[in-house]
């Protein structure tokens, strides 16, 4: 009993040795392992500028690029409306003019002896009217007392009827010389800028022949075409960004308040008109407008291109990263 009593107490002791050891050995080896291994070195990363990127927020642009002309909403081509040789001018190309005011002067020296004549038979038919009205007037208390028959006093009754009708035709007449008068005097029909001036004094015109052409630069409106393919992307008072010829570093705005229903048959192509305010009457008439791009810079971001021509990446949203 005492033997197996000394074994079963040494056996705790010889185990709790081996786990000593077996510690000892095992930090022993991790001290070195650490003294064996060399310290880590930081890693550096290169970031070439095909890899850089500059992000800017702007407003995104859509729909068809098209080009046209811009001209004025209200223009006018004043024409002859009489034959004669004119006389005057008094307006050039460039000069701003009243509604009403005298541009040129035809020759109207036949119709003021027209005039004059018209003028003397309406004092003739008014004297032979009154004469006749007191003769009529007359007749009547005549014919009441007795004195003379009734056929004279219907004859005096025609007689006045004649009268009137005689001095309608000759106020009739005179109105007619005095518009014809009115017509030799070329006048601006509303305010404006006389854009053309066709005639010189001198040249001798008949009817039709174009004398000036006045517009009012108040208002302009450009006239395009779309492709018919993209006839979904426009419509009746969508805004319109465009640049004209002269002015490269501005932009114009302007709105669609037409757009042609059919296509032509043979370009395919759909015209729209867009009213372009011009209040300062910077734009002129007949210039030439082209889509709004932006500047390099604008459409380097539009285009998803870094500052180096290297493509950018993008969102879903359409901004870059």
């Amino acid at each position: 009993m005492t033997t197996m009593t000394s074994i079963r107490s040494r056996a705790p002791r010889a185990t709790a040795g081996v786990a000593l050891a077996l510690a000892a050995l095992s930090v022993g080896a991790c001290k070195k392992n650490d003294a064996s291994a060399e310290p880590a070195k930081a890693e550096t990363m290169l970031v070439g500028p095909e890899n850089v990127a500059v992000v800017r927020a702007e407003q995104i642009r859509t729909g068809p690029a098209l080009s046209g002309s811009l001209t004025p909403e209200r223009s006018a081509t004043i024409r002859s409306e009489m034959s004669g040789a004119v006389v005057q001018t008094y307006a050039e190309g460039g000069q701003r003019v009243s509604a009403g005011q005298p541009l040129a002067q035809l020759d109207a020296a036949v119709l003021r002896d027209q005039q004059l004549s018209a003028q003397g038979a309406v004092t003739t038919a008014q004297s032979n009217y009154d004469i006749a009205q007191r003769d009529l007037s007359r007749n009547t208390t005549l014919e009441k007392a007795g004195a003379i028959a009734e056929r004279d006093l219907e004859r005096a009754r025609n007689v006045l009827i004649a009268a009137q009708g005689q001095l309608s035709t000759a106020r009739a007449q005179l109105a007619n010389i005095n518009k014809q008068l009115d017509k030799a005097s070329v006048r601006a029909p509303f305010s404006g800028v006389v854009s053309q001036r066709q005639a010189n004094a001198g040249d001798v015109v008949s009817p039709g022949t174009a004398l000036f052409t006045v517009v009012d630069p108040g208002s302009m409106q450009l006239e395009a075409s779309v492709p018919a393919d993209a006839l979904t992307q426009v419509r009746v008072g969508m805004p319109v960004d465009f640049r004209v010829n002269g002015y490269p570093n501005r932009t114009f705005t302007g709105r669609i308040t037409r757009v042609n229903p059919t296509a032509d048959p043979v370009t395919r192509q759909v015209k729209i008109v867009a009213s372009i305010p011009n209040a300062g009457n910077t734009l002129g008439g007949r210039a030439r407008a082209a889509p709004h791009r932006g500047t390099p810079e604008e459409r380097q971001d539009r285009e998803g291109r870094s500052g180096d021509g290297h493509p950018r990446r993008g969102g879903r949203d359409g901004r870059g990263h």
